[in-house]
């Protein structure tokens, strides 16, 4: 029995870091329509098979295929203790040997690196690899580069994923992939500079906070909060929905009210109070408050807010395919959810792991025991039901013109 890893503090502020890199992934392509991570972890659980598997395909793929004792796995930076407790004991019980490879940095040049040798059916090194539901998702979808998931053998999947992950608008019934963590969009402020609790996007159009909001660079990101401020959902919407947005987000530059359009560094802006109050990233609060005993506050505000999920997927061409969907059914075991959504803080898929972790913390003491029930008790790493209720996906984009025309019209509000 491995021992849980409390979060180390030196090792929490850079955790965060890895997401400046999607950052600029997403700018190259918006997300699909509202789909089932919107149920994650405050959701009972009992995910379903993946009814849009092609059974020919299914059995093709798979016939003939037997666990190898290794594989492969490529992932982000710092999405894993560095010590891998979860990785030994997988290896403890399987007697399978994991390479874990911290080798994907955003999702355009994974994409355009692997590319040429699965479209040549050559092995790209790895067997399993954590993708983004991007454009680039689609991409690797629609060029049949991904295998199809044989669900029998999931059944931790089956039995523990909230429900809803069966129905991912961008892989509806998991046929290609299934949630490895997800991180939402929303508000972070401080309370005792706002002297007000933050509860909706006008907050940020607030004359009150001029020179002391904080809007993020993307464009990605700010377009679609200016769509959801304007009223406009984004899914479905279209080149004057976007016009109308950029408009919005113009008078709010132009009357002085954002300081600046940040990337990564918001949050220290926030800790330090050179901001109030800012757009921002889930993961990123609840370490920084962590961390560094900040007192600053997270919301998904009324209008609503965005999410985005990180996800396993096995390439076409695996050499130990077997081996991988071991390992994924792994992590969809309980004990072994909890055990990483303790140190990433991200949200997970697995709604019975707020429960073990309440566990894991009772058997703590001191700070440790703090720390732990905090993650447990955090709606940044457990949101409530109704907070999913109000998150989106991104603008999808039919085209790549489309996705041009986007951000040629959020450019401006950034560069100008």
């Amino acid at each position: 029995m491995f021992p849980r890893a409390t979060p180390d503090r030196s090792l929490l502020r850079g955790v965060t870091q890895r997401r400046l890199g999607r950052r600029d992934a997403l700018r190259l392509g918006g997300l699909s329509a509202l789909g089932a991570a919107l149920a994650a972890c405050g959701v009972q659980g009992k995910g379903g098979a993946a009814a849009g598997v092609d059974p020919g395909a299914l059995a093709n793929f798979w016939q003939g295929k037997k666990q190898n004792g290794k594989l492969d796995f490529a992932n982000w930076p710092l999405y894993m203790d560095p010590k891998h407790p979860e990785l030994a004991k997988f290896t403890q019980r399987t007697g399978i040997q994991v390479n874990y490879q911290e080798v994907i940095q955003e999702m355009g040049p994974w994409f355009a690196k692997v590319q040429p040798q699965l479209s040549a059916k050559q092995s790209i090194g790895f067997d399993l690899m954590v993708i983004t539901n991007g454009i680039q998702f689609g991409q690797f979808r629609s060029a049949g580069f991904l295998a199809p998931l044989d669900h029998d053998k999931l059944p931790n999947f089956t039995r523990n994923a909230a429900a809803k992950y069966a129905t991912e608008a961008f892989d509806p019934g998991n046929v290609f992939s299934v949630p490895w963590a997800s991180g939402i969009t929303g508000i972070a402020y401080d309370p005792a500079k706002t002297g007000r609790e933050i509860t909706s996007l006008a907050d940020l159009w607030d004359p009150k906070f001029k020179g002391k909001v904080g809007m993020m660079s993307d464009v990605t990101e700010l377009g679609n909060f200016g769509l959801l401020a304007s009223g406009i959902k984004p899914a479905g919407s279209t080149e004057d929905d976007w016009r109308k947005a950029a408009a919005k987000l113009k008078r709010q530059k132009d009357a002085g009210i954002v300081r600046k359009y940040y990337e990564q560094d918001y949050v220290d802006a926030l800790g330090n109070g050179e901001l109030w109050i800012s757009q921002a990233w889930s993961g990123d609060v609840f370490q920084k408050n962590l961390s560094d005993g900040t007192n600053l506050k997270f919301v998904i505000p009324a209008e609503g807010g965005t999410i985005w999920t990180d996800n396993f997927a096995i390439p076409i061409t695996a050499a130990n395919p077997v081996d991988a969907l071991m390992l994924i059914d792994f992590f969809y075991e309980t004990a072994n959810a909890a055990s990483l959504a303790e140190y990433i803080n991200y949200v997970c898929p697995v709604p019975g792991a707020q429960a073990q972790i309440k566990k894991d913390a009772a058997a703590l003491s001191g700070s440790d025991r703090t720390d732990m029930e905090q993650v447990a008790a955090s709606r940044l790493v457990f949101p409530s039901e109704a907070d999913y209720a109000k998150l989106h996906y991104y603008v999808g984009f039919n085209t790549a013109e489309e996705q041009q025309t986007f951000s040629s019209i959020f450019e401006p509000i950034v560069l100008g």
